[in-house]
């Protein structure tokens, strides 16, 4: 878990440690300790979650692919073009791109988001609420367009709020990266693909 809290949260962490064990925690002290806490939590649920498999950009490495982590949770990236996706039939449903951030299938193709808080291009203008909402409702922002494949909305509904919360609060305190996803593309209208 440790690699995915800065040096900074845990040395924000420690001193309210140490402030609560020398009896001296004030109201502001306390409330800094909750807000390391649920940043914290929210880097460990990220963690085990799997949201790095699809919301980090693949690369490929002497031990095969994986998770460029220089680029942790920035979504599709947006100078990666994509040639038209595969057909696919029979036992063929879907399709995803080498990044592991975009997929086609029945859907169109979607590209997966930018989580970083960045203002214009992530979660920077989100609200936790709005976050909540769209996992408990697998539409974007709680009211929006429909969240896409491979998203596994069903599996995070499980989350309890104080989760997603935790999972908000840390996306939140990552550094806003700015890296504009497409928009998802409608399937073709003669149903092919």
């Amino acid at each position: 878990m440790r690699s995915y809290i800065s040096t900074a949260l845990m040395t924000m962490a420690a001193a309210a440690v140490a402030a609560g064990v020398a009896g001296t925690t004030t109201k502001a002290e306390t409330r800094e300790a909750d807000t390391v806490a649920r940043v914290a939590r929210g880097a460990y649920l990220v963690s085990i979650a799997g949201c790095h498999d699809c919301h980090t950009p693949w690369v490929m490495g002497p031990k095969g692919p994986h998770a460029d982590m220089t680029r942790a949770l920035t979504g599709h990236p947006q100078d990666e073009k994509m040639p038209a996706p595969p057909a696919l039939n029979g036992q063929w449903v879907w399709a995803g791109a080498a990044t592991n951030t975009a997929f086609a299938g029945p859907w169109g193709v979607s590209f997966t988001a930018n989580l970083t808080p960045d203002p214009d291009t992530g979660l920077g203008k989100w609200t936790e609420e709005m976050f909540i909402a769209t996992i408990r409702t697998g539409r974007h922002q709680g009211v929006g367009r429909p969240v896409l494949p491979p998203m596994p909305v069903q599996v995070y509904t499980n989350m309890t709020d104080e989760d997603l919360k935790s999972v908000f609060a840390y996306l939140q305190s990552l550094k806003p990266v700015r890296n504009r996803v497409p928009a998802p593309i409608d399937p073709p209208e003669d149903g092919s693909r």
